[in-house]
């Protein structure tokens, strides 16, 4: 009776090892590791665009505080010439 119960359970641990592991799942694990690209509904769900619209953002900024920078410098610089009392160029 013994022989008999051991051999039913090594056949169950067989097809349960088979239906977790076998060619069926093989399919499966390849789906999994590729990640699907999410549907771009709007400009708001592209990264891309995003970036896109944050980098122009971010060089406008730059670009106006460079501007404010060399001006700030140019009113430092005329205003220096006038302490010393030299003529404007």
């Amino acid at each position: 009776m013994g022989r008999v119960l051991l051999l039913i359970l090594i056949i169950v641990a067989v097809i349960l090892l088979w239906k977790a592991f076998g060619p069926g799942t093989w399919n499966r694990q390849n789906r999994s590791s590729a990640p699907e690209q999410p549907a771009i509904k709007g400009p708001d769900d592209d990264e891309d665009f995003l970036w896109r619209l944050e980098k122009d953002a971010f060089k406008q900024r730059r670009e106006k505080e460079a501007q404010e920078r060399a001006a700030r410098e140019e009113e430092e610089r005329r205003r220096r010439r006038e302490e010393r009392g030299e003529p404007e160029a």
